[in-house]
């Protein structure tokens, strides 16, 4: 039996490489003639350079830049020589990660550090750019990046240039092009299909996770859309609307903006990288995994793109998951799926624990293959 281990990173617990690493440890006290393959995922989220680094036999670059609320930090890429290829984390400058508790506040935090590592693998002779949209901090619509690349944003009164929250951009008024800014093929990979505006826009939808209030957030609405109104003024282009614009906090419709960018699923530019369809069609059963399994899984997470390209396989497909909903359409993408979480354990705990549950589950799958 041929079996291929592609799980995601359980936040928080382990990355992608050592939840297969465990599956594949527990599969082998069980199915001892089993020959198993291991192909770490990600889906444009926290992880994804990571990923194709490895897979590519890549190295890390770093660059200096700064964090969402603008300290100087020493930011790191994957670098992939022989393609030229670069691959970004936007989190790695403007994520979450980089704050602490009681830090996160949407109305200041800024994009400048992704386009400082932007640039930095542009001036490298990069012909690639792949921009992962996850773990932000952020809900500016990339007016940061935009700035860090030379564009300029002014307010009708005095022509004043903004420069400071996002909420001064309810008074900007034009916006000026960089003279001599170059930027080779870029790939916006996106794991969320969101637009940039309204109630299922970044700032409805993920506002309220960043830190803003009520009254935030409707100012930060009227901020991205007088940014939104300005550029297809003054650039004649409007991807408001585009699937996947409202990743990051809009620093998807900035890199279509801003960029020329292309937009894409995470896992299907992940999936490419690392070869997944090849790897997948001389296998029985397919197993993947995430900290957690919900609607949003179906939006482009990573076991739901593992299952889908199995099932069009023709392959059997469990996950093993953190936590799972009870919808109906989640579960039915899988053959079974196997849930970390028991009752009486506390978040806390399970987490902890996350390798021997793991381990565990996978023991239990084996048994039944």
């Amino acid at each position: 039996m041929r079996i291929l281990i592609a799980p995601d990173k359980f936040k928080g617990s382990l990355n992608a490489r050592e939840v297969a690493e465990n599956i594949a440890k527990a599969l082998r006290d069980v199915l001892r003639d089993a020959q198993i393959d291991i192909v770490p995922m990600a889906d444009g989220g926290e992880g994804t350079a990571e990923v194709i680094c490895k897979a590519l036999d890549g190295s890390w670059l770093k660059c200096k830049a700064h964090d969402p609320l603008g300290r100087e930090i020493d930011a790191r890429y994957a670098w992939i020589e022989n393609s030229k290829l670069a691959v970004v984390e936007m989190s790695e400058a403007a994520g979450m990660r980089r704050l602490s508790k009681g830090e996160p506040d949407p109305s200041l935090a800024n994009t400048f550090g992704v386009g400082e590592m932007i640039l930095n693998a542009a001036q490298r002779s990069a012909r690639e750019i792949i921009v992962g949209l996850g773990g932000s901090a952020t809900n500016d619509g990339g007016f940061g990046m935009a700035r860090a690349l030379g564009f300029r944003f002014f307010e009708q009164e005095k022509e004043q240039e903004l420069t400071g929250a996002v909420s001064q951009l309810v008074k900007l008024a034009r916006i000026e092009r960089p003279r001599n800014l170059s930027l080779p093929k870029i790939i916006a990979a996106v794991d969320v299909r969101n637009p940039l505006l309204g109630a299922n826009g970044a700032t409805g939808v993920f506002g309220p996770q960043k830190g803003a209030g009520e009254d935030e957030i409707e100012v930060l609405e009227r901020a991205l859309t007088k940014l939104a109104d300005v550029v297809s003024k003054d650039f004649d282009i409007d991807y408001r609307n585009e699937a996947g614009a409202g990743a990051a906090g809009g620093l998807g419709f900035a890199l279509m903006s801003f960029c020329g960018a292309k937009i894409r699923p995470g896992f299907d530019v992940v999936a490419e990288a690392v070869g997944l369809e090849s790897k997948m069609k001389s296998v029985d059963v397919v197993i993947t995994g995430e900290g957690s399994l919900d609607r949003q899984t179906l939006e482009g997470k990573t076991p739901a793109g593992v299952a889908r390209l199995a099932r069009a396989l023709g392959k059997r497909v469990f996950a093993i998951v953190g936590r799972a909903s009870k919808d109906r359409e989640v579960c039915e993408s899988f053959n079974k799926v196997y849930e970390l979480a028991q009752l009486g354990m506390s978040e806390k705990e399970q987490m902890a624990r996350t390798a021997e549950l793991l381990r565990e589950n996978a023991r239990e799958l084996a048994k039944t293959l």
